[in-house]
């Protein structure tokens, strides 16, 4: 997989640089520290550097310089508007700098890093489609919309996830396509997490998939009720990732 090295202020521009290219390369992304950067393009090694000209000045030029005198063999692409390219005028002049005029959608700059890299854009997507597919699926289920977000954003780069704000709706994704997981709120209105967990394990097609138990109740009385079900995991909310993540690998 080829390595991109995405340069900048870190901002909300180069940190959706990172989580975009992410998808279709191995990708470090690292602040406009000249010296840190210097280091990191001998020890990473990238095929191509993006560079974010957002807030960049005539001192971020010996990075440029960097590239230009020792990195010749890298492609280097700037995103920046005419005025924040001007600083940079001189390394345009050979074909290693190319600018893109911002404000430029992400599909653009991926073209454009395919060209540049002699890759094919539509085999760099398929391929990324590929893996998405043989990703496992785990179901989120809670009554709080917004949580449900928090979560996916959380899972969706490594899992493919889906979600349902009530046990019925759940039930509905289950028949469709059976998750290898569910992450299940124990107090849900109507039909709670013990009674969905019951509907589950009494379905012969489903009652072996693992369920986590997301609680916001910490009484004991409360936890010996989630705990006494057997659940593959308990965690109280507010949920944190690296908890719920180490669990969902060690269980998948």
């Amino acid at each position: 997989m080829k390595r991109i090295l995405i340069f900048g202020k870190l901002n909300e521009i180069t940190k959706n640089l990172n989580s975009y290219f992410l998808r279709y390369f191995q990708v470090q992304l690292c602040s406009d520290n000249i010296e840190v950067s210097k280091g990191l393009l001998r020890v990473y090694n990238p095929d191509l550097v993006i560079i974010s000209l957002v807030g960049l000045y005539e001192i971020h030029s010996g990075f440029m310089n960097e590239l230009y005198l020792n990195h010749r063999q890298i492609p280097v692409i700037t995103i920046g508007t005419e005025t924040e390219k001007v600083i940079f005028e001189a390394y345009y002049e050979n074909d290693q700098f190319r600018n893109l005029i911002r404000p430029v959608n992400n599909e653009v700059v991926l073209e454009t890093v395919c060209q540049k890299l002699g890759l094919y854009m539509e085999d760099i997507v398929a391929e990324y489609e590929k893996r998405r597919d043989n990703r496992k699926h785990i179901l989120m289920v809670d009554d709080d919309p917004e949580l449900l977000r928090s979560m996916k954003e959380m899972f969706e780069k490594s899992y493919k996830v889906s979600l349902a704000v009530s046990a019925t709706q759940a039930m509905t994704i289950i028949g469709k396509e059976p998750p290898d997981l569910i992450i299940l709120d124990y107090d849900m209105p109507i039909c709670d997490g013990r009674m969905m967990f019951q509907m589950i394990r009494a379905e012969e097609k489903i009652k072996d998939v693992p369920v986590i138990f997301l609680t916001g109740i910490s009484d004991r009385e409360h936890i010996f009720k989630v705990l006494e079900l057997k659940p593959a995991g308990y965690f109280l909310k507010p949920p944190v990732y690296e908890q719920i993540a180490e669990a969902i690998d060690r269980i998948l």
